[in-house]
């Protein structure tokens, strides 16, 4: 346990993502911060209120400022405005963009020793924002983007074979946007290759239902965004720092040559532990998954230019 974690944003990734980290004990206190008078303290109130119910003693507090966030060691920012149907990720980049820069300058000044954690939309491009902003060094900028959509390929594996999520090892890297690369060739269940269980036509299909997993959200939802998968993810990097677990998790990470790309965030395995990013972990990858790869650093590249840090 930590003395302090701050999300920023008390929308529906932010203050779900607050609850996760309260209810297992990850920080003494989980500070959520927005813009918006009263929600981050309505919402942290009610929280709190469940705590002799779930049973946690994590204290949760909501602010509009960000003097209670002072010294926190982690900083989950989900702030900005949330994908709406037919807006693609690149849509949101200059609004976000601006939101992020503003949330980097203060977490620069009250927890200039944090870990961030980026949820933002578009992840890649926002985690370079912060990364900029803030001048923390590349262990302390992580974006959240693998875990997710990792999550969502295993799921959609365990449902086409009727099998438990558990038993699925898998992994998806790249871009958080329609060209990441789930590695088709690292996907097993409890050590079976995926390619053994389900014939090629139908792993291509979810590998694509991967790609458009939260534009298929947002069809459902028409005027929101996932956020119980997103807010799960956060905290399981959140708990893997907290803990020191070294968990191998695919994150979003600032690369200085690893897979041959330098000067940009990009999924990539990576050991989280108490300092943050471990280590990249750079595995061999098949002719067409690195192609895959370099279209997907390509697909991030574009928009970095826009911002123009």
């Amino acid at each position: 346990m930590v003395d302090k974690i701050t999300v920023v944003g008390a929308g529906n990734v932010g203050a779900t993502t607050a609850q996760r980290l309260a209810e297992k004990e990850l920080a003494r206190r989980v500070v959520m911060v927005d813009v918006v008078d009263g929600v981050p303290q309505g919402k942290g109130l009610d929280q709190w209120e469940s705590a002799p119910i779930e049973g946690f003693d994590s204290r949760v507090i909501g602010t509009n400022g960000y003097e209670e966030t002072a010294g926190s060691a982690i900083v989950v920012i989900t702030a900005g405005i949330a994908r709406k149907p037919g807006m693609s990720r690149d849509d949101l980049l200059n609004t976000n963009a601006g939101i992020v820069k503003q949330v980097a300058e203060q977490v620069k000044r009250s927890s200039p020793n944090a870990i961030i954690i980026m949820v933002s939309n578009p992840l890649d491009v926002m985690a370079y924002v912060a990364l900029k902003v803030t001048g923390f060094p590349r262990q302390r900028v992580l974006g959240m983007a693998g875990v997710l959509d990792s999550a969502r390929y295993r799921a959609f594996i365990a449902e086409a074979l009727n099998v438990s999520v558990r038993d699925i090892q898998a992994m998806v890297l790249g871009g958080h946007g329609d060209t990441m690369v789930p590695l088709v060739s690292y996907t097993s269940v409890s050590g079976i290759p995926v390619s053994q269980l389900l014939d090629r036509a139908t792993l291509d299909a979810i590998v694509e239902r991967t790609r458009t997993g939260g534009a298929e959200i947002v069809k459902y939802l028409k005027t929101g965004s996932a956020y119980y998968a997103p807010s799960s993810a956060a905290v399981q990097m959140c708990e893997a720092i907290v803990h020191d677990q070294r968990r191998i998790l695919p994150c979003a990470a600032w690369l200085e040559g690893e897979y041959g790309l330098s000067g940009l965030f990009l999924g990539v395995p990576c050991t989280l532990g108490r300092n943050g990013l471990e280590k990249i972990i750079e595995v061999e990858l098949t002719g067409a998954e690195r192609a895959a790869l370099a279209k997907s650093a390509d697909a991030v590249r574009e928009p970095m230019k826009v911002v123009g840090l």
